[in-house]
């Protein structure tokens, strides 16, 4: 057991209950910082957002995209429309999670998804007037790298019921983003991309809450290696390491940690790391030099060679694009 201290820098334990005391500090900890880590990991990406009103019999039809997207319904009644020809209805309050960029469409009656035309992805503003159906649209559109790993366990798309007890608080921040939209002011790519980030953060809690955790942090063991992870990414982690911070064996916590997470421990670092840098790259100046440091790399040649092969370009050339992009 001692390979918990020796994975923190810590000196030796000698009881196992401080042990167990200490792993389920962790998976709580994992619990909390879960969302974090994958609000974090597409604000990579580029934000957006459009209120949008229709009328009458309307539908539209949203392609896939590498990202994640939602609808806050903020008037009136409609339809989802899944891939499976599944229909959910939709009223004021509801909100749709695209958890991964997943095709669907939204109507005002249950209809076929491929007899909806595509979605306009002009940004004109909602007409004057009363309508029918009222809905904010909200993505990261990820042009490099792919969705957070977590996002895979939700379904295709989502809806989460109006709550009551969160209205208020989601109602808030529609406004917000809807005045931020509506308006080109200084600092607009910055205040959008908080409030994108609270209204996703709103819509996992409430799906976690409703629907239970993510099967990494239902398993202690798993959820304090990846708390350790994602609290650390610059440590120099290896199995043995993990597997001593879950307190397994090598041979079983790498099973485990693959059947729960969906990769092997050390490409699930690598991913996050360079997640991490990706996120440094677009909100610092800080040197190539410097980032690579901060995520575990010893030089910055081999960081480099990393993040091209997550990211399909170089450092530099990321925060470029992502610049540009502003």
């Amino acid at each position: 057991m001692d390979r918990l201290n020796q994975a923190y820098g810590a000196g030796t334990m000698r009881d196992r209950p401080t042990f167990i005391r200490v792993r389920a500090a962790a998976a709580y900890h994992a619990a909390v910082d879960l969302i974090s880590s994958v609000i974090g990991a597409v604000r990579t990406g580029t934000p957006h957002a459009r209120r949008i009103t229709e009328s009458g019999a309307w539908g539209a039809r949203y392609p896939a995209f590498v990202g994640v997207g939602f609808h806050v319904v903020l008037g009136g009644t409609g339809w989802l429309v899944g891939r499976g020809g599944t229909t959910t209805a939709l009223r004021a309050g509801d909100v749709v999670l695209a958890p991964f960029g997943s095709e669907h469409g939204l109507s005002h009656a249950p209809r076929p998804l491929g007899a909806l035309p595509m979605a306009p992805m002009s940004g004109e503003p909602p007409a004057a007037g009363p309508s029918d159906f009222d809905f904010l649209c909200g993505c990261y559109r990820l042009d490099r790298g792919r969705a957070h790993e977590f996002l895979r366990h939700l379904p295709d798309v989502v809806v989460i019921p109006r709550d009551e007890d969160g209205q208020a608080r989601l109602r808030l921040l529609t406004a917000l983003l809807d005045d931020d939209v509506s308006e080109d002011r200084p600092g607009g790519g910055a205040s959008r991309a908080a409030l994108l980030d609270l209204i996703l953060v709103h819509a996992l809690r409430r799906w976690q809450e409703r629907s239970g955790e993510w099967p990494a942090v239902a398993d202690p063991r798993i959820a304090a290696a990846l708390h350790a992870i994602h609290d650390g990414p610059e440590r120099a982690w290896t199995v043995q390491r993990l597997s001593g911070v879950a307190g397994m064996s090598r041979t079983a916590f790498v099973r485990r940690f693959t059947a729960a997470v969906g990769k092997p421990p050390m490409a699930y670092v690598t991913g996050w790391r360079l997640v991490c840098a990706a996120r440094l790259l677009r909100e610092t100046r800080d040197p190539l030099a410097a980032i690579a440091r901060r995520v575990g790399y010893a030089t910055e040649s081999a960081f480099g060679g990393a993040f091209r092969r997550e990211f399909g370009v170089a450092p530099g050339r990321f925060r470029a694009d992502m610049d540009l992009a502003r």
